[in-house]
């Protein structure tokens, strides 16, 4: 086992005032004591995010990044990973997580543990014993879950079960080579099929997948859904169509 390093939490948030301040908090709570920080892309929020984050941040390891106006989860991850990789050192782990407080960042720690324990990649999955998704509506359990079998089949990662869960763990240096390699067309999903494209695009560099199981909390979502479920469907069924053809 290395030792462990920082903790960098990459936080996108779009009109999240509701649960932004109860997530920092969290996320503060569950990395008490190891050093961390917390990156906030604000995707161009019409209500109160900015203003919360900018005033939770005075003496925390809090950063806050806007868009001038919403662009989506694709530019949005993008900024939140480069900023965190540009600010990373050897031994660093790098977490992505929503800001709808839905998942748990208490289990973070675990995360990096398995980074430190020799894995690249670490995923909080829905598919693995003592997962459970509560109030999730039940289109939406089916469509994640054939989502999972299909991606198994056609584009296959040793160790992954959950492709669209945004909850992840990244060795750093991992995350640098990979952004390194491909330069600006890492990112070239500009809506939330871009959680799978990351995936996608780390499968084949000899990298180590692990998964946690994530207990989801649909049921304490303090905000209505921000993601139009059929056309995420359908622009990730063309993203793996390309994947597999490319």
């Amino acid at each position: 086992m290395t030792a462990p390093g920082a903790v960098r939490v990459v936080l996108p948030a779009y009109n999240e005032e509701a649960s932004i301040a109860r997530v920092l908090e969290r996320i503060a709570g569950a990395l008490s004591g190891r050093p961390h920080e917390v990156i906030v892309v604000d995707d161009g929020s019409a209500d109160r995010t900015a203003v919360i984050v900018r005033d939770m941040a005075p003496g925390r390891p809090i950063h806050l990044l806007q868009h001038p106006a919403n662009l989506g989860l694709g530019p949005t991850l993008r900024d939140g990973l480069l900023a965190a990789a540009r600010r990373s050192a050897a031994g660093d782990v790098v977490v992505t997580l929503d800001a709808d407080d839905t998942q748990p960042p208490e289990i973070i720690p675990g995360m990096a543990s398995m980074i430190a324990d020799g894995y690249d990649v670490v995923i909080a999955s829905r598919y693995r014993p003592g997962a459970r998704a509560l109030g999730v509506p039940r289109h939406r359990l089916l469509l994640s879950r054939s989502a999972s079998w299909l991606f198994r089949l056609v584009l296959p990662i040793r160790g992954v079960r959950d492709f669209t869960c945004g909850f992840r763990a990244y060795r750093a240096e991992a995350l640098k080579a990979a952004l390194g390699d491909h330069g600006a067309g890492f990112f070239d999903q500009q809506g939330f099929q871009a959680m799978v494209d990351v995936l996608l695009k780390l499968r084949g560099r000899g990298l180590r997948f692990g998964e946690v199981p994530l207990v989801l909390r649909y049921d304490e979502k303090g905000s209505a859904s921000k993601m139009n479920v059929w056309r995420t469907t359908w622009q990730t069924l063309l993203l793996l169509l390309r994947r597999r053809l490319g």
